[in-house]
């Protein structure tokens, strides 16, 4: 909610031709709480996943000891969640100088409703890895704890396949539908993520991105939320 509000709402007023609707504050607020807001989302929607994982795992598992606290663990790592964004993200508030300049059009890159200097090439590529290895290992935690709930419900459905092929009516396993709605959700959080992710570079490194591809990004950036 926090997400679709922060880049939806003034995204959406932009649209309609409204500006100066935010000040100087207003603008790095509103740019900070989104980046924070889609850092924390991604990351619990990971910590979720690995959650998940670790219940389905048999019980005499060497796991075991960690389906025993991992209940008592989710306070603190979606607490951790917040605070790991909450200073990754600062300098994006450091980066958003305030509303939209047209008279400096050579000194700040323009967003619809706020502005930016151009960063340093040493600045921008450092945080550019920063950000892309943090997305980087939330993808690739998805991947493999999705994966690995799907072997495990695979297993099981491969166990009692004799219960479910002497049924009088047959009907599609619980394995399976869970294993499929488990691949879908990954599908689409893998895809959105990496498609808003790479046009988010795009229109960041463009010194005059166009409306259509602004608007792309946006709208795509918002589909994993919504």
């Amino acid at each position: 909610n926090l997400v679709l509000c922060c880049k939806g709402i003034p995204q959406t007023m932009a649209t309609f031709g409204l500006e100066g609707f935010l000040d100087r504050a207003g603008c790095k607020l509103v740019f900070y709480l989104h980046r924070v807001a889609r850092g924390v989302s991604l990351s619990t929607t990971c910590l979720l996943s690995g959650f998940q994982a670790i219940k389905l795992c048999p019980s005499n598992s060497r796991w075991l000891d960690l389906q025993i606290r991992s209940p008592r663990c989710i306070v603190f790592w979606c607490f951790l969640c917040w605070i790991l964004q909450l200073v990754v993200n600062i300098y994006i508030a450091m980066y958003i100088t305030g509303p939209t300049n047209n008279k400096n059009l050579s000194m700040e890159k323009l967003y619809r409703y706020c502005s930016s200097p151009y960063p340093g090439r040493l600045v921008f590529s450092v945080m550019a890895v920063v950000y892309t290895f943090m997305d980087g290992v939330y993808v690739v935690l998805m991947a493999w704890t999705s994966g690995s709930m799907v072997l495990v419900l695979h297993r099981h459905k491969q166990r009692v396949q004799h219960i479910h092929s002497s049924s009088p009516s047959p009907r599609t396993a619980h394995e399976t539908r869970a294993t499929h709605t488990i691949l879908i959700l990954v599908s689409m959080f893998v895809s959105f993520h990496a498609l808003a992710g790479i046009l988010s570079y795009r229109v960041t490194q463009m010194q005059s991105p166009g409306h259509w591809l602004r608007g792309i990004s946006f709208l795509v950036s918002l589909g994993l939320p919504t």
